[in-house]
């Protein structure tokens, strides 16, 4: 039999002898060091970090939901925004026109500094991604569009957009 050791196997004694438990010697940890440097990383952090609120809208909802505004067809403007993120724009009754979603911005500026009074109407699919309505309203507010609705696209509207394409 082969061994992993060069030692000779022992034999096994099978006398009443008792081995003494040797004593242990107690292990102590100093962690003074670790609280200071704990308190000195948990300062670091907190001078280090910026202090920035959270960039929240205001909505303003009607307190009732049978409240009507009425809204000249001259100062509405209304976006429509299929599920392919594709963008429909029209004034008042006119028929819907395509729009690339990059001239957005300067369009909705270039109108609400001609006519300061214009109210947008955004109307999105619910297929649409969250993502796109999120992309219109920041558009909307870097375009400085301070008054604009949000909508659920109806029908209607589906069958307009269809006709334009």
């Amino acid at each position: 039999m082969a061994g992993l050791g060069g030692d000779a196997p022992q034999p096994r004694s099978h006398g009443k002898k008792k081995r003494k438990k040797s004593k242990r010697i107690g292990i102590r940890i100093d962690m003074t060091p670790l609280v200071d440097i704990a308190f000195l990383l948990l300062t670091f952090f907190m001078l280090t970090t910026t202090m920035a609120r959270p960039q929240t809208m205001e909505i303003n909802l009607p307190p009732d939901e049978n409240v009507k505004v009425e809204i000249a067809e001259s100062n509405l403007l209304t976006l429509r925004l299929n599920e392919k993120g594709e963008v429909f724009w029209n004034i008042g009754m006119d028929a819907p026109q395509k729009m690339e979603f990059s001239k957005l911005r300067a369009d909705i500026r270039q109108r609400v500094q001609a006519n300061p009074k214009l109210v947008t109407l955004v109307k999105i699919d619910t297929k649409a991604k969250y993502e796109v309505m999120v992309d219109v309203m920041d558009e909307l507010n870097q375009a400085e569009m301070q008054r604009f609705s949000i909508a659920r696209m109806t029908e209607q509207d589906l069958k307009l957009i269809s006709e334009v394409k």
